[in-house]
């Protein structure tokens, strides 16, 4: 199994030779002449077969799943040094590498927020591995650092993965997450003197922290301590609520609410502003419909009651008056509505109606409904009063995306960020009296705006349905199917895909790259029945979509085969594998990352079995004969010409486990009967991407593009550009 090192590196070397894009792509057609294919390392097989309803599914690459043992870990290591031998004698890389760094270091800021009479927002200096926690009191003082996680891991690898903050401004409860891990772990801090406190809670995943109304505490939800051995890659089921006192160990915190009857649960609390509730969010997987209980807390002995139990829709908690409760709900309505619910009797009032957008979320503030809508995939953004009357809208900078609108019932103010693909993020302050924003906090990044431009074009899938894309080009980019192009796509999970300025992406298109960004169903963009038609048995028409995208690319002449490269992560990596497999004669790399790739064994691992609401489970006979058609494992076919492929993972990833990628990688390098390299790249001390170090993440896009600049056929990098700019309104 062990190849030497210099042999790897040989092995790289002989592809690279010589090789293009164009070379890779067409090798495999009659009368073209073959490239010397790379050496792999030899991954053994095993005689694994399974009865899936009557039919065997060979998994002969089942031991790599095993992430804890010696020989997995060897296997690892020479995967490793091979894809670094190919990547490293790519010069193009170190040029990419210095550019990303030079755009990556310009100031971010979150939104702020307003908390118990004081200020709270994220800043990043540039090149910081993680953004810093600040506060002030008004806006214009001197800002005071209140948690700087790069002090938590010399390489950057603890991560600050949620907060909040005590009503009366004096505790700050926070949760970390070390290498990228799901697994979060909470401790409190005085705001006031700096220090932390004795409370610490451990293995806590996918939980809220809501205070109660008086600072003494605060509710988490938590699963059991994992056996040994379990914590990466363990089922995660039966999450529980508790209530946390301050200054007491986690052993004596108070069950608020389980369900032994029911493992799927998972509960996330809210405590409402009056502090008068307790209202819980319980959901089932990743299904976005839930189910919402409350509690009245000024009750002693109050018990939880149902509110919405029929699990028939999403519901999603906006703010209360009193017993009158507000939710965003898509009960009856596919693209959402308001509605408000008095939790007395159960009686609904329809506050503002479903609308021809999408309606993705609100707050009041102010006494008025602040409403988030998405209009063909971009941000519109519209004020009403609590009677559903419209007032009027919030006018956005340009074609993009915009979030934020929180604070409370009597603010008058409130903060918003607006990106596109190229306006860096700038944040706004929004007077709710006046209705003017105003630019609280822009970065300047080392670009030109007026260099690009954003088109928006619909393209018909298999089926006949109209699907969105954005296209990020330089101007005047001639359509002669020449272009480098980087089809992106996620396509799951009700996730809608909307404009954002990524300085990964900015690189790609001053490499002369075309950036695409593809609105496929299964996604959020149209709602819950968008959602829906790429979701299960109809998870096919995601992929008919995006090979739609990349088919209209190719007959517009904005790329061709040989110059489109495909990516995306986590399903988004499924799409890719999906896609690579049903069409790998359309594309001329694929970069599928932390995905999916098992669609019959995915729901055996950590929080996989959640997924079953969008992809189905192969334990269901019709639901496996779907899944198993499209499975990018097992759909690799042997001797067949694949992309250029680089897959990527990481060693933490207890979210979708890395023995996904494993396997698809010696799966699809045995199966690989051409001479593109099919290459694994594995990040350690990393998980699914959550607070990743900017160190590792300028490593791994120059990385992304350093392979798509040798497999494309690409020129070197630029290093400079005209200088900085504060971003512009898309086009």
């Amino acid at each position: 199994m062990h190849l030497k090192r210099a042999t790897l590196a040989a092995a790289a070397a002989a592809l690279l030779a010589g090789t293009t894009g164009q070379a890779l792509a067409q090798a495999c057609a009659p009368g073209t002449s073959q490239q010397r294919p790379l050496t792999y390392p030899v991954t053994k097989k095993v005689d694994q077969r399974d009865d899936y309803h009557g039919t065997t599914v060979a998994d002969p690459y089942r031991w790599l799943e095993d992430a804890n043992s010696a020989e997995t870990g060897a296997w690892v290591e020479e995967q490793n040094r091979l894809t670094q031998a190919f990547l490293g004698q790519i010069p193009e890389r170190a040029a990419i590498r210095q550019r990303l760094t030079q755009l990556w270091n310009f100031e971010r800021y979150s939104v702020p927020f307003k908390e118990g009479g004081r200020y709270f927002y994220s800043r990043n200096d540039g090149l910081q591995n993680q953004a810093v926690l600040y506060t002030v009191k008004t806006l214009d003082e001197q800002p005071r650092v209140l948690l700087d996680p790069n002090t938590l891991a010399s390489d950057g690898t603890v991560a600050l993965a949620g907060i909040a903050i005590s009503p009366q401004g004096k505790h700050l409860a926070y949760s970390t997450a070390a290498s990228g891990s799901d697994w979060n772990e909470i401790r409190v801090r005085d705001i006031e003197t700096g220090k932390d406190t004795q409370d610490h809670i451990k293995w806590v995943k996918f939980s809220s922290t809501a205070w109660a109304h008086d600072g003494s505490g605060f509710y988490y939800s938590r699963y059991d301590e994992p056996a040994e051995g379990a914590k990466l890659a363990g089922v995660n089921y039966f999450q529980k609520l508790y209530f946390h006192k301050l200054g007491t160990p986690q052993e004596r915190d108070i069950l608020v609410y389980d369900r032994p009857d029911q493992k799927e649960w998972g509960f996330q609390a809210e405590v409402t502003d009056d502090g008068r509730y307790l209202v819980i969010n319980a959901t089932q997987g990743t299904d976005p419909k839930n189910r919402v209980f409350i509690k009245d807390l000024k009750q002693k002995d109050g018990k939880v009651a149902g509110l919405l139990e029929a699990f028939d829709a999403s519901y999603a908690f906006i703010d209360n008056d009193g017993p009158l409760f507000y939710f965003v709900t898509d009960k009856n309505a596919p693209k959402s509505r308001i509605a408000a619910i008095d939790v007395r009797n159960g009686k609904w009032t329809e506050i503002v109606p479903e609308g021809k957008q999408t309606l993705k979320g609100a707050n009041i503030v102010n006494g008025q409904l602040v409403a988030e809508y998405l209009a063909d995939a971009y941000s519109a953004v519209k004020v009403f009063d609590l009677k559903g009357k419209p007032l009027h809208d919030v006018a956005l900078p340009g074609i993009g995306s915009a979030g934020g609108f929180a604070g409370k019932r009597g603010d008058t103010e409130t903060f918003y960020a607006y990106t596109s693909f190229t306006t860096p993020t700038t944040i706004y302050r929004y007077d709710l009296k006046s209705g003017k924003s105003s630019v609280y906090r822009q970065p300047k990044v080392d670009f030109d705006p007026d260099a690009y431009e954003t088109r928006q074009e619909f393209f018909t899938s298999k089926d006949g349905t109209r699907v969105p894309m954005f296209i990020v080009a330089k101007k005047g980019i001639k359509r002669d199917g020449s272009n480098p192009t980087y089809l992106y796509g996620y396509g799951g999970f009700n996730v809608p895909l909307t404009p954002a300025f990524s300085v990964a992406n900015l690189a790609w298109v001053e490499m002369g790259g075309v950036y695409v960004m593809a609105n496929l169903r299964g996604g959020g963009e149209y709602g819950e029945e968008w959602h829906q038609a790429g979701t299960k048995l109809r998870k096919q028409n995601v992929f008919d979509d995006f090979i739609g995208a990349a088919e209209w690319l190719v007959a517009s002449k904005v790329t061709s085969p040989a110059k489109l490269a495909i990516g995306g992560g986590s399903n988004g990596g499924l799409l890719v594998g999906a896609a690579m497999t049903q069409r790998p004669d359309l594309f001329g790399a694929a970069l599928p990352a932390v995905g999916v790739m098992d669609m019959l064994r995915f729901h055996k691992f950590t929080i996989g079995w959640a997924w079953t609401s969008d992809y189905g489970s192969s334990d269901n006979p019709e639901e496996f004969k779907a899944l198993v058609k499209y499975s990018p494992l097992h759909n690799l076919k042997a001797g067949t010409c694949y992309p250029a492929t680089m897959v990527t993972t990481a060693d933490h990833d207890d979210r979708v486990v890395p023995a996904h990628s494993f396997k698809f990688a010696a799966a699809a390098q045995a199966a690989q009967g051409g001479p593109a390299p099919v290459l694994i790249r594995i990040e350690t001390k990393a998980g699914h991407g959550a607070g990743k170090p900017t160190s590792k993440q300028i490593e791994e896009v120059a990385d992304r593009w350093g392979f798509l600049s040798r497999t494309l056929g690409m020129q070197a990098a630029p290093v400079t550009a005209a200088g900085p700019s504060s971003g512009g309104a898309a086009r």
